[in-house]
């Protein structure tokens, strides 16, 4: 697909026609919201970095520097959070129970946001950092994070990815590919499973998705 990809028009140029991913097929796919106001920030890291602003949102002390073992590259700065790490601390060490006080639970989902957000809609090409600019969108104004069009920038971030990976030379991707994925199982059937495997989950963890979305199945 990425092949078929045109910069230029931000289209897949097919035998048939050009064809594109769609708001419409973001919400539908994932449920994110695409109305809102516009994903917005600073890329740049503030003095000291962001561990400052990890311990005082989120209480988790990091280590000044993480290095990825065997990959040749150095230490990278704290405020990349590495995913493996984050889902190792949720699974181990949160605990959550009638009598956990309001403001830990708030500073639980917090951290649970920033994985799905920055792990999951905006994955680096390695998939194992969370860039430390989504730090501010999520630790900031409760009710303000869901008023936010998300779902333009995961289509955005797509767009720019695949226009990326289209040039010659390219050989990782990064973005939630996940979504060209069920689009293309949807719109060219010819490319998706015989028998797709439903998605399967105990029951008392889906009784909060009174309406899953269309990815979902």
């Amino acid at each position: 697909m990425a092949e078929r990809w045109r910069p230029e028009t931000h289209t897949f140029h097919l035998p048939e026609g050009e064809m594109t991913i769609t708001l419409k097929d973001v919400a539908i796919f994932t449920g994110v919201p695409i109305t809102g106001d516009a994903i917005i920030g600073p890329t740049t890291k503030p003095e000291g970095g962001w561990g400052p602003l990890i311990l005082a949102e989120l209480g988790l002390d990091m280590p000044t520097t993480t290095p990825i073992q065997g990959r040749g590259h150095p230490p990278l700065n704290a405020g990349q959070v590495l995913v493996p790490w984050l889902v190792a601390h949720i699974q181990n060490e949160v605990q959550i129970n009638d009598e956990t006080p309001e403001d830990q639970v708030e500073r639980y989902e917090r951290i649970y946001l920033i994985g799905l957000v920055g792990g999951f809609l905006f994955p680096d090409k390695s998939n194992r950092w969370i860039q430390g600019i989504w730090l501010p969108l999520l630790t900031g104004d409760w009710d303000a994070i869901g008023e936010k069009s998300w779902g333009s920038a995961v289509l955005a971030g797509i767009y720019r990815e695949l226009c990326t990976c289209s040039k010659v030379g390219a050989k990782q991707v990064g973005a939630a590919m996940f979504i060209l994925q069920l689009w293309v199982w949807e719109h060219l059937p010819m490319f998706a499973p015989q028998e797709p495997r439903p998605y399967r989950r105990a029951d008392d963890e889906l009784n909060f998705l009174q309406y899953p979305p269309y990815g979902v199945k």
